[in-house]
């Protein structure tokens, strides 16, 4: 069972922000001030790196996948054999 929450006297400026960023990030006010409220009050060492880092690149790129470029063929190995 998940808990409901009512915010009473909210500045109108606050929740004009809330909406501006919900707006942004493609989601409702409700879904942005739960996520808000995970970001800051979720034990930031249950995250690990790796998930810390893929949350900002995510948040950079709007969530789109990145292209990636052609790799080229690799280099020959060196030959140290003494001749």
């Amino acid at each position: 069972m998940m808990a409901m929450l009512t915010i009473r006297n909210l500045d109108d400026s606050i929740k004009t922000q809330l909406r501006i960023r919900a707006a942004q990030h493609g989601c409702s006010m409700e879904e942005e001030a739960r996520r808000i409220l995970q970001q800051i009050l979720v034990p930031k060492q249950n995250r690990g790196l790796a998930t810390r880092i893929h949350q900002r690149v995510i948040a950079l790129t709007g969530g789109e996948d990145l292209l990636l470029p052609k790799r080229s063929a690799p280099r020959a190995s060196p030959d140290f054999a003494e001749d």
